[in-house]
């Protein structure tokens, strides 16, 4: 039996149109991030083989490997259900998404600041990689991360609430090399209910990844 299988998407291919082409969500799931949960699963069978043969040769190509596509599967699961069609504009407390709104302002000064350096670490990220806002539990704020390919330059221990694909694979059908153009657009379609509620559980679990028991 495979540890990861490829998530359904809680939408149809069009759902995101115009800022995602239906050809670019089909790609995107369907072939990238279904590599991405076998590279995992087949990950997982090599270090088995090598553990039962206790052959280590290999070691460190697989363990990066395993992390490579374990962050992918991950970060794309999450990325599919921060996206709706009826979503974009602010977080603001009549939208039952107050909490939210305030951790923003209390971390970054106000929205407009996350929002800008939300934009810029995903729109400069070098090569391929994401823009991410992640709940750090140590010091219990909202930080921004610019995550290099899928998993370096990550701080231990955080979660990511809202993620950014700047990966080409995610707009250069639409936007060509124009990822600055895709990024800006992307604030359209943040569904800000699904960000609130991964802010709730990441604050619930915080006492179970705090450094000191």
């Amino acid at each position: 039996m495979a540890t990861y299988t490829l998530p359904e998407l809680p939408y149809d291919y069009s759902a995101l149109a115009p800022v995602i082409s239906p050809e670019i969500i089909e790609l995107h799931h369907d072939k990238h991030h279904a590599a991405y949960v076998k590279g995992a699963n087949d990950t997982l069978e090599q270090l088995a083989e090598a553990r039962d043969k206790e052959q280590w040769g290999g070691i460190n190509g697989l363990e990066k490997n395993l992390a490579f596509h374990l962050s992918g599967h991950i970060l794309h699961s999450i990325y599919w259900h921060n996206m709706t069609g009826d979503g974009g504009g602010e977080p603001l407390e009549k939208d039952g998404v107050g909490e939210l709104a305030d951790a923003i302002a209390e971390s970054f000064g106000s929205y407009a600041g996350f929002k800008a350096q939300l934009t810029k670490a995903a729109a400069t990220t070098q090569g391929s990689g994401w823009g991410v806002l992640a709940y750090e539990p140590v010091s219990g704020r909202l930080i921004v991360e610019q995550i290099y390919d899928h998993q370096g330059n990550v701080g231990q221990g955080s979660v990511p609430i809202l993620v950014f694909d700047a990966w080409e694979h995610a707009f250069y059908l639409q936007y060509k090399n124009q990822k600055v153009d895709f990024i800006e657009a992307m604030w359209q379609v943040v569904n800000w209910q699904d960000v609130a509620k991964r802010y709730a559980s990441a604050k619930e679990r915080a006492n179970n990844l705090l450094l000191v028991p």
